[in-house]
């Protein structure tokens, strides 16, 4: 896990006066999955809005995959094929079917055929579970599917990397179980991904690193049995007390 699939260095990010980002540097490898954790406000999501440049850096750099994308002349379109994004709120199409949401994106930006469209919204459909519910409109099925589908959408794209910003907060508790479960799958694929997320328990089991913000500063880094057994920041251990039920 050596190869650097996102280099991000002195990353700000300022809306009017309020800083947001300081001064955030952060390399993301390739197969790793990477969760952000930290109270709400502390800059977790803007992060990630700023890795594919949905929020525009105040300052800094971001390199993916080699390439800086906050260069003008950068393909958005391109680097946000490669970078998908899985949203708190689902993003989905709700005048679409589930099988529509994860076509319509690969005809648009990938210029795919509709058959050979369909053929991989079928596969990676059925890859989460959502198959038998490829007909039904969005409003049709539970937050829990509409994640799911969200998660087949990004993945028709075959990125390199996923981001997901709080994926199961909008979700009913009994509903949770059933994404984490496929995020899981994927991270035992070797999918590169980067989750910020609230589910301790999670990011105990699959991340390979977690990183702890605060205030809009990286405050503290390392393996989750670093970061939850053993953090060396008295910030990051007032966080968990919180956090996690002991």
């Amino acid at each position: 896990m050596c190869e650097t699939i996102v280099s991000i260095k002195n990353l700000k990010k300022c809306f009017s006066d309020l800083v947001v980002l300081k001064d955030i540097s952060l390399d993301i490898h390739k197969g790793e999955v990477v969760c952000i954790i930290g109270s709400s406000g502390s800059g977790k999501s803007t992060l990630l809005r700023c890795m594919n440049l949905l929020e525009t850096p105040t300052s800094g750099t971001i390199e993916f995959e080699g390439k800086n994308i906050m260069d003008k002349r950068t393909d958005l379109d391109n680097v946000r094929a490669k970078m998908t994004m899985v949203f708190q709120q689902f993003n989905l199409f709700n005048n679409y079917t589930v099988l529509g949401n994860c076509v319509l994106t690969q005809r648009k930006v990938l210029k795919r055929s509709k058959e050979e469209a369909e053929k991989i919204a079928i596969s990676n459909l059925t890859r989460v579970g959502m198959i038998e519910r490829k007909d039904y409109r969005v409003n049709q099925i539970s937050g829990g599917q509409k994640q799911r589908v969200a998660i087949a959408r990004a993945l028709c794209m075959n990125p390199d990397l996923i981001l997901f910003d709080e994926p199961t907060s909008a979700l009913d508790p009994e509903m949770v179980g059933e994404v984490l479960s496929v995020m899981k799958s994927l991270a035992e694929e070797g999918m590169t991904m980067v989750v910020v997320t609230h589910e301790m328990g999670f990011a105990k089991e699959v991340a390979n690193r977690v990183v702890f913000m605060d205030k809009g500063v990286i405050v503290e880094e390392g393996t989750p049995k670093e970061i939850f057994e053993n953090p060396k920041e008295e910030r990051t251990r007032e966080f968990l007390k919180r956090y996690i039920d002991n």
